[in-house]
Order: C-alpha cells, then structure tokens, then sequence
C-alpha cells in the first residue's frame, strides 16, 4: 500500500451516512446511518439560531473521498430529551412570539428590570 494512501478507521470504529432525499418539508435531507451493530433511517437538519435543540445530536459531517456517496459523522454534541432532569419544578415556562404579543396588547410593554 502506497504511503501517501489515506489512513483508514479501524473496521469496528465507523459512523456513516448515506443521504436518501429531502424531508417533506424540504428543509432537511433524509439520511441511512450505519455504525457498529445498527443501522438507522433519521434526518439531519441545519441548526437555526434561536430554535431550540430538543433531542438529538450535533454533528458535522465529512464527506468520504473513496466513497462519495457517504459522509464520515462526527458527534459534537448529544442533546438530552425530553424526559432529562430539568433545574425546576412543574411545567415548561413557554412563550410564543404570538403570547407575547398579545400580552402587550392587554398589558402594554413591560420593564424589563426586576427590583
């Protein structure tokens, strides 16, 4: 084998994808992940500032130049569902663009200081 040949992952230390199409909503693409003992269908999607991530991973990928079709995943960072323990109690304090709004409407803008 030639020196100047790329250095191959070990055959037990892999994680690939391969795209298959676009979401439904044509934001995403749609995607076959392999890694050691599964194989998986997901999405992955573009992160969005000021949207929340609620379960999942962040990853980059990388496409493979001997295999054009697939891409090298790097996991950056595992995002916790749902069910992860949170620092309050009860529900999740949520405010949609439309509650706030409406909330200066019936109560005019509000300070944003606390005394």
């Amino acid at each position: 084998m030639p020196d100047d040949a790329p250095q191959k992952k070990d055959a037990g230390d892999f994680d690939v994808v391969m795209p298959r199409g676009k979401t439904p909503d044509g934001v995403g693409t749609q995607v076959l992940r392999a890694r050691p003992g599964r194989i998986e269908a997901g999405e992955v999607r573009p992160m969005r500032e000021g949207k929340p991530l609620t379960a999942g991973e962040v990853v980059s990928l990388q496409q493979r130049a001997d295999a054009p079709a697939l891409y090298d995943v790097k996991v950056e960072h595992v995002v916790e569902g749902p069910t992860a323990k949170t620092t309050h109690a009860g529900p999740a304090q949520v405010a949609t663009p439309e509650y706030r709004e409406s909330w200066e409407r019936v109560f005019g803008p509000g300070s944003r200081e606390l005394n």
